[in-house]
């Protein structure tokens, strides 16, 4: 899932991301995040795993493919272990890559969440 397509400078398309707990009003440590790439059979094929921070943050090594690519978090398992009901099990946000870094934040909360492109 790495590798093919870099940009004019040489540098490959990379991903973080930050998860921010709008309950606790700070990072979200130790949410499992997934990312995914979308293959030309049709399938998604997992590409890295990791858990966020101290700081609510997480940098995937890369580099990535232009294309369609998934993030997943496990929200419902970390306010499970902090004893909070919640209503989305998982969180997938999905974008599009094609050069330099993208970083997507999450910003979570139990019952909603939301997210945009950061720089």
């Amino acid at each position: 899932m790495t590798g093919a397509g870099t940009v004019a400078d040489g540098a490959a398309p990379t991903v973080s991301t930050h998860v921010l707990d709008a309950t606790a009003g700070g990072p979200a440590t130790g949410v499992d995040v997934v990312l995914a790439g979308w293959e030309d059979g049709g399938s998604w094929r997992v590409a890295e795993r990791g858990v966020t921070d101290a700081d609510g943050r997480h940098r995937f090594t890369g580099p990535l493919r232009p294309g369609p690519w998934r993030l997943t978090f496990g929200t419902g398992s970390y306010f499970e272990a902090r004893r909070i009901e919640s209503f989305y099990p998982e969180v997938t946000i999905t974008f599009r890559v094609s050069a330099g870094h993208y970083h997507v934040p999450l910003l979570l909360s139990p019952f909603a969440y939301s997210t945009y492109r950061g720089s």
